[in-house]
């Protein structure tokens, strides 16, 4: 049997944004429907839940348990129905959910860039180990190096040593000066630089390497080691895991697909956090990258906003500027140098899901003409790894978004005409 769901608000996405944005619509005495992939709310960030989140992060999980909030866990958005309908799919079955309004707090994803040996098994990105790890992976004694940049390394680095791993190193691409300027601007931010403290003092002994990078990752039929670029030098390392990752992309997938305008690759918002589309707004990580206070502050703007309760939203409004400026300070003092976008080798692979080599991308001029030819971005992930590396390489942008969003079931793509044919 069919199923059609109805509610006032959507929400996409059950990380700190979208769940501020449900806490806020249910106090305003909305019907809230919160949908997110994971088996429980908390995003990547606090994923694994409240028992694994900080303890800054229990009122947040407490104020949703207590709300009226309908949860969503294990669906994913499949495809867009029709105006005001999402197609949604978990590993069961397909429910079409209609809404008033929707919020997007879709969060973000690693950049993954290739470099020789990259898809060997043992390399990860540094915030998918991370991940791993808080879902179970046993990492106790395993030697492990991390790389890439941006404050992630730190956090997954903590996380791992937490768990009773070995971190041998951190390798961050940024120079020296950009790292200092950095910490300096953090005096601005007193929550930031106690956190950033608290990172370094729980990292005590694990070397930390400036204007360094990954060469090349080693082994035959899974990683054996790593090639590091550390200042001037070389060095070799034995290891069992490499985390590499270059910072974070939002996830823009379902809003281009609504034809939301996208700048700069996210999602252009108002002071309400609403989008170009109207009734359909964005939070968190979707309209930039900044961190958990920004997407609690844009998640409940959104909340309020969606419930009509336009006074309050504007009032938090304001707050928004110091979180954007601490986003600008990280895309300005972790912006990749331009030797990452120079390992790739002739047989290095850049598109994982269909085996296109960087060679064979180097004979076409633009994206749509190398997924015409080489099927580039039309395996598993629809170029979200390569698609965001093949814009690092060769300056080429995406040629837009196609339904389904995600490998999708045949029979979830019918239960649009099911529902209408067995209305519940």
């Amino acid at each position: 049997m069919s199923s059609e769901l109805h509610t006032d608000i959507a929400i996409i996405g059950a990380g700190p944004a979208g769940m501020a944005a449900a806490i806020a619509a249910c106090a305003q005495g909305a019907h809230v429907t919160l949908v997110d992939d994971n088996p429980r709310p908390g995003g990547q960030i606090w994923r694994g839940g409240p028992s694994q989140a900080p303890a800054s992060a229990s009122s947040t999980f407490r104020q949703l348990a207590d709300s009226q909030a309908r949860l969503l866990s294990g669906f994913r958005v499949a495809a867009i129905p029709a105006p005001g309908q999402l197609l949604l799919e978990d590993p069961h079955r397909a429910q079409v959910l209609r809404y008033g309004k929707l919020i997007i707090a879709s969060g973000a994803r690693e950049r993954l860039l290739p470099f020789p040996g990259w898809t060997l098994p043992g390399v990860t990105g540094a915030g998918g180990l991370q991940a791993l790890v808080k879902g179970g992976l046993d990492v106790r004694d395993q030697h492990i190096v991390l790389a890439g940049t941006g404050p992630l390394l730190l956090a997954s680095a903590a996380t791992l040593r937490a768990a009773g791993a070995q971190v041998l190193l951190i390798a961050e691409q940024a120079p020296w000066s950009q790292l200092a300027r950095f910490g300096w601007a953090l005096k601005a931010y007193p929550a930031k630089l106690a956190q950033a403290a608290s990172l370094a003092w729980q990292l005590g002994g694990v070397p930390y390497h400036h204007a360094s990078h990954v060469l090349a990752a080693l082994g035959q039929t899974r990683l054996e080691g790593v090639q590091l670029q550390l200042g001037a030098r070389t060095l070799t390392l034995p290891c069992d895991w490499l985390g590499v990752g270059y910072g974070l992309l939002p996830n823009t997938e379902l809003l281009r697909a609504l034809h939301c305008q996208i700048s700069q690759g996210a999602a252009e918002v108002d002071a309400l956090m609403q989008t170009s589309q109207a009734g359909i707004y964005a939070v968190g990580e979707a309209t930039g990258i900044g961190g958990v206070d920004k997407a609690l502050l844009e998640g409940r703007i959104a909340g309020l906003a969606a419930t009509g309760a336009v006074a309050a939203a504007q009032a938090l409004a304001p707050r928004r500027k110091r979180q954007l400026a601490f986003a600008a300070l990280l895309d300005k003092h972790f912006a990749l140098q331009p030797a990452i976008t120079q390992l790739a080798q002739p047989d290095t692979l850049v598109c994982r899901c269909e085996d296109v080599s960087h060679a064979s991308l180097q004979l076409f001029d633009s994206w749509r003409e190398a997924k015409l030819q080489t099927r580039c971005g039309m395996g598993a992930c629809q170029g979200r790894i390569c698609g965001a590396a093949c814009e690092s390489l060769y300056g080429w942008q995406g040629s837009g978004d196609r339904p389904p969003l995600l490998p999708t079931r045949l029979g979830s793509l019918l239960e649009p005409t099911l529902a209408k044919a067995n209305p519940t």
